[in-house]
């Protein structure tokens, strides 16, 4: 059927960032598209997925044209930082501690989502799309090549049907169509699980009270602290400080279930507290500090993917296509590339330049590059991110292949380059397996240190203080130097997992401040509810 016969030619489920911007791409290049974008809520609530990384900041300014309200409402990012503990810390200024000793060169932002995710949407429907909200999607049928199906019904019992050529979904975690047609998998891999909230009272990383109390601490840096992702790291978990524009702080866990469990407790704010609290630096910074009531949020095995990403007829964007890890930021990425390629496939195929070949490859890039993000960054890593020394040298590289093969690319080719997801396009094989290698290693040495009894014993009164990455020609010097520093880790301790790397998992889940396992039961697989 052609595009004229249906009442849409598109309908995007989902109104965040995800399906709005997908919304803005597709009217910038076919302004008269009709597009119908329904949304569940009336107003959107805050969420996760708060801190922008150098694709995702570019994705927003240059591309979607948000630097202006970037500045305004939200908080310029300064970098990431990181903060160890071992038995040795009791108070912050004996973290080691990493993180770029000037401001960073470039864009990043630290955003509250319900404000961006109305501006995107605000500007969707001032280019033409059409917003209903709030309406429950009841039912989606799809029709290969034909007019896709959805009915929805709204707050006052009123039902309808609408039909379009393509059907966008951008549900996010509901994730409509691949839940309905089983193509949703649990990455079982990767079994980690968090718990956020919204903080009030935070105190501020440079701070009068901080500097006048540990006054060298103050000085070693010349960097704003306060406006970085500030990770608070231990073995098999790590912690976000995020600001938001009017002082709030999201604060959340994340970890491996494999190796720890939140401390028991009736109330799970208490017990994301409890959790906070192992670490010195949560214990000076939130020392006087409150969660909000009603914000708090559990989830389990969050990450998940779909086999399938797109068809002759609908295509996946956001959250509704997969989650990895929210460990460097990478959710908003992953939206820029969905969003970006799914606008160029739809628009191509509703003006009849692009064919089943052309899906078909949308599938390809995007299985692929969930499948090397995972085993490259992910897999393991919680193993040795809580290690100083580790998860240093693993920062220098991971950071500085990033820059020359993932944030190079829309510097060097524009919007387009986002239409390809990164560690899928030409080329990307090799580097993608050189950095799973590294990382499989890391893991590997971090466990042989546990067993020894010497994991972490650097993790007390260090400090790497990095110059903030460039596009320039010392870039690729300073991924040799890294490389070289992994190699003599090689030759000085990894030799002694060569012949036979150590099982990565324990017996039982430890509680982060011990060194001595068990001492809580292993984790449940049914998912804990919000806190109300």
């Amino acid at each position: 059927m052609t595009p004229q016969s249906s009442a849409w030619d598109v309908v995007i489920i989902g109104a965040a960032i995800s399906g709005a911007s997908t919304a803005c791409l597709l009217l910038r290049r076919h302004p008269g598209l009709r597009i119908l974008i329904i949304e569940k809520n009336s107003a959107f609530k805050r969420r996760v997925g708060e801190s922008t990384v150098e694709v995702s900041a570019h994705f927003l300014g240059r591309v979607l044209g948000l630097t202006g309200h970037l500045l305004e409402k939200h908080l310029v990012k300064q970098g990431l930082r990181f903060w160890f503990k071992n038995a040795q810390t009791t108070a912050l200024d004996e973290c080691s501690e990493i993180g770029p000793g000037y401001n960073v060169r470039f864009p990043g932002y630290q955003v509250d989502r319900s404000v961006l995710d109305e501006e995107v949407l605000a500007r969707a429907v001032a280019a033409g799309a059409v917003l209903r909200r709030p309406l429950q999607v009841r039912s989606v049928e799809l029709v290969e090549g034909g007019l896709q199906r959805v009915e929805w019904s709204d707050e006052d019992g009123g039902t309808g049907t609408e039909t379009a050529r393509w059907l966008v979904d951008a549900s996010g975690v509901a994730a409509v169509l691949a839940r309905k047609h089983q193509w949703l998998s649990s990455n079982t891999e990767h079994p980690i699980a968090a718990v956020w909230s919204r903080w009030s009272g935070v105190k501020n990383w440079d701070s009068l009270e901080l500097a006048d109390k540990f006054p060298a601490w103050s000085k070693r840096t010349k960097a704003v602290r306060f406006t970085a992702t500030n990770h608070l790291v231990g073995r098999g978990w790590w912690a976000w400080f995020i600001p938001l524009k009017g002082g709030d702080v999201s604060i959340g866990v994340v970890f491996d279930q494999r190796l720890v469990e939140l401390p028991s407790g009736e109330r799970l704010g208490e017990r994301l507290k409890a959790m906070l609290f192992e670490h010195p630096a949560a214990r000076e910074l939130l020392e006087q500090a409150v969660w909000h009531p009603g914000d708090v949020h559990f989830r389990r095995n969050l990450a998940y993917r779909s086999s399938t990403h797109a068809g002759d007829g609908f295509v996946l964007v956001g959250d509704a296509a997969g989650f990895i890890d929210p460990f460097y930021s990478p959710g908003l990425d992953w939206i820029s590339y969905t969003s970006s390629a799914a606008a160029a496939l739809v628009d191509d195929c509703l003006k009849q330049t692009a064919g089943p070949e052309r899906i078909a490859k949308h599938n390809q890039l995007f299985t692929t590059s969930y499948d090397r993000w995972f085993r490259a960054i992910y897999k393991d890593k919680y193993f040795y991110m809580g290690d100083y020394e580790l998860m240093s040298l693993a920062f220098r590289l991971d950071l500085g292949l990033y820059y020359m093969g993932v944030v190079s690319q829309p510097f060097k080719h524009g919007a387009v380059a986002l239409e390809t997801p990164s560690f899928a396009g030409p080329g990307t094989f090799l580097p993608a397996q050189i950095i799973a290698f590294y990382n499989r290693r890391l893991a590997a040495i971090a466990q042989d240190r546990w067993q020894r009894g010497v994991w972490g014993r650097h993790n007390a009164g260090r400090l790497f203080s990095f110059r903030s990455y460039e596009l320039n020609a010392m870039l690729g010097l300073r991924v040799l130097l890294a490389f070289g520093a992994y190699l003599w880790l090689e030759l000085r301790e990894g030799w002694r997992t060569w012949a036979k790397a150590p099982s990565l998992v324990d017996e039982q889940p430890i509680h982060p401040s011990r060194h001595t396992r068990p001492v809580l039961p292993a984790f449940h697989s049914t998912p804990l509810p919000s806190e109300s």
